[in-house]
């Protein structure tokens, strides 16, 4: 399946990165990025309460701003962890990272992705639907939870060698 193709400044790592992988890449300033928008929310509706004051109590406000201030932060910072991903912010320890990780994985003779048990036609059509879903985050919130071969990467790089089709 034929992925589309940015040119960006940075090298393309995965264009359809799995849940896990976007989490577990995150770095230090991603979760400062959550616990800045997770604060951000409630802080926001507290002094908004400072300069026009109401008759409510504050306390059932907080805690839903403090939950979608949670929920946001998550978010952005999965979706800058994969804007690294796709390379479109700077990279390099991702992909000191992905090289390690996928080429231990080569030689170990596993899948590089992982294995899948859905049929091909799920697998496709998974990848269609999450890739760059990131993009569209505050509309429909989509990751990736399937795992398949589709990722716009060539699979050389990490040591694998071509399998010969037979028709």
């Amino acid at each position: 399946m034929l992925n589309k193709v940015v040119k960006t400044e940075y090298p393309l790592i995965d264009a359809d990165p799995h849940a896990s992988r976007v989490i577990r890449y995150f770095r230090p300033s991603d979760y400062a990025a959550w616990a800045g928008t997770t604060a951000a929310f409630p802080a926001a509706l507290y002094f908004w309460e400072m300069a026009d004051p109401t008759k409510l109590k504050l306390r059932t406000s907080l805690k839903l701003g403090g939950f979608l201030g949670f929920t946001a932060g998550f978010l952005v910072a999965y979706q800058r962890s994969s804007l690294r991903f796709w390379g479109w912010s700077e990279n390099k320890r991702e992909e000191e990272r992905d090289s390690a990780e996928l080429s231990q994985r080569a030689r170990e003779g596993k899948p590089l992705y992982g294995e899948s048990p859905q049929p091909e036609w799920v697998q496709k059509a998974a990848s269609r639907n999450s890739q760059w879903s990131q993009l569209n985050f505050a509309i429909f919130p989509m990751f990736n939870f399937v795992n398949h071969p589709y990722h716009g990467t060539d699979p050389a790089k990490y040591g694998v060698k071509e399998e010969e089709e037979s028709f």
